[in-house]
């Protein structure tokens, strides 16, 4: 309003509202700090909090025994489970790759007599695997692969020892170690 204004002020009626924008400001002024604090500790990550959302690492070393066995497994079993359908040019060449000659021939007459994948010993793709060091036998290596299939309760695990010459090649993959 302008002084122009037909319209008078009465001077209560300005109180009255100045009084109401000072009472909702408060109000709102003193929320703000109590719904930041709930905020704020519902934000605070737990210790169950941190493990989930703590990043992964992978590390191998160049020519170790246990780092070709986990590349070969991860890889192959990417290549088997592929979401879009299993590569199997891709699973072949891996073999070709990371498996021994005289193995490879040896594992396609065990697959063909067991109807399975002789790498995981199954007809399907785990969830979960890990490898594990299982220690040097001569010039070769014992690596321990367990396979986790399915979940929660009803998951099985098998145990798979590779055996790995000094020429990182895999020459056998038993349910059984050497040692």
């Amino acid at each position: 309003m302008n002084r122009k204004s037909p319209v008078r002020r009465r001077p209560g009626l300005h109180a009255v509202a100045a009084g109401l924008v000072l009472a909702v400001g408060l109000g709102v002024s003193s929320q703000v700090p109590a719904q930041a604090s709930v905020h704020a500790s519902a934000k605070t990550p737990t210790a169950v909090t941190q493990s989930v959302a703590a990043p992964k690492s992978v590390t191998g070393t160049h020519g170790h025994a246990v780092t070709r066995v986990a590349d070969f497994y991860g890889a192959y079993i990417d290549a088997k489970g592929d979401y879009a359908g299993p590569d199997v040019a891709l699973a072949k060449n891996l073999r070709k790759h990371y498996l021994t000659a005289d193995f490879a021939e040896r594992l396609a007459a065990w697959e063909k007599k067991n109807g399975a994948d002789g790498v995981l010993r199954a007809q399907n793709v785990p969830a979960r695997w890990t490898v594990t060091d299982n220690g040097s036998m001569g010039h070769s290596h014992e690596v321990k692969v367990t396979l986790t299939f399915g979940s929660g309760a009803t998951a099985q695990k098998v145990k798979l020892f590779v055996l790995v010459e000094r020429y990182n090649r895999i020459a056998a993959i038993e349910t059984t170690s050497a040692h």
